[in-house]
């Protein structure tokens, strides 16, 4: 550090809720912040009395909440300020067109001090309410995501799909009957857990393709599930690139998904508009592999980096603070 320059100084920050460990892993490399980190569960007591209850006993110098849902509303009310709010995809794609609560996600949008989405394609949304809402790239955590020794391939390609089974919002049955076009060729697993799952063992089984179902993992664990395959499947609906996309890919593995090329923010990602089961099944082709997890590793350390990520935000908490003090 040059000598007449200053360590910024050490901030306070309110952490509310989680989306897919982003919170914890901002928590760990966040620069010169003090992180008290409110988490909850699905329980009805959690999730309204019990998290109201702890808001109100935070005190900190930013509140940065995580999905725009009742945590965001009720830290608003009790005048938890400044406040950031973080749409994480499903608030903005799917809650803000439903009743009260896409009304409680319009409130959030329109009184926090500052809005960010941690996916391109929910940014057109978020702007139409909040104009400085900007993007900032997930963080991945490289201390249980990172690249390991690729297994030795004997026989088929082993292919994950890491994303819950759901049709409408991953396209599970797209992937399904992709790999079912050469089935001779991949040995297949799906994690256990997802809206339709039981409908997707069944699609393949009517497409005679072997699928072995994997235990559902904490996030900590999932490490292992991706270190065991050749490729990772993700999904193939909205056009962004999801937690389980990075963190494949920085644990050393090529990743098949869907990333529009509409959206600027991904020009640099590697593959673009695989939307469909032929498409699926021609990048999975050898050839088109070939190198596509070193633009995909090169893309996630230049974007995605949670050193990087977390400096972001600390710049966007700096800024909050400063606009409240004048």
């Amino acid at each position: 550090m040059h000598p007449t320059s200053k360590a910024p100084r050490e901030l306070k920050v309110v952490l509310i809720n989680d989306a897919a460990s982003v919170g914890a892993t901002l928590a760990k490399f966040l620069p010169n912040v003090q992180v008290k980190h409110i988490k909850r569960t699905r329980g009805l007591f959690s999730k309204t009395i019990g998290i109201a209850y702890e808001i109100l006993r935070s005190h900190g110098d930013v509140y940065h909440v995580n999905y725009l849902l009742q945590d965001c509303y009720v830290a608003l009310k009790l005048r938890k300020r400044p406040l950031l709010a973080h749409a994480h995809g499903s608030d903005l794609r799917y809650t803000l067109k439903r009743g009260m609560l896409g009304r409680i996600v319009m409130y959030n949008l329109k009184n926090a001090d500052r809005v960010i989405v941690s996916t391109s394609d929910i940014l057109p949304i978020a702007k139409e309410y909040s104009e400085d809402a900007e993007y900032v790239p997930n963080p991945v955590d490289t201390s249980l995501f990172y690249p390991a020794k690729k297994r030795e391939s004997v026989g088929k390609t082993k292919v994950l799909i890491g994303s819950n089974a759901n049709w409408a919002v991953k396209g599970t049955d797209m992937a399904i009957r992709a790999l079912s076009k050469m089935k001779d060729r991949v040995a297949v697993s799906l994690i256990g857990q997802g809206a339709v799952l039981q409908r997707t063992i069944e699609l393949a089984r009517s497409l005679g393709l072997e699928v072995e179902l994997l235990e559902p993992v904490t996030h900590e664990r999932m490490n292992s599930y991706y270190w065991d395959s050749d490729v990772v499947m993700d999904h193939f609906v909205y056009g962004s690139v999801s937690m389980v996309a990075l963190e494949a890919i920085a644990c050393g593995r090529p990743v098949i998904t869907n990333v529009s090329s509409k959206y600027p923010e991904y020009n640099e990602f590697p593959i673009h508009d695989v939307d469909n089961e032929d498409k699926i099944a021609q990048t999975l082709d050898e050839q088109n592999m070939r190198g596509l997890w070193e633009k995909e590793y090169s893309y996630l350390k230049a974007r995605h980096d949670p050193k990087i990520v977390a400096g972001q935000d600390r710049s966007i908490y700096d800024d909050l603070i400063n606009r409240r003090a004048k």
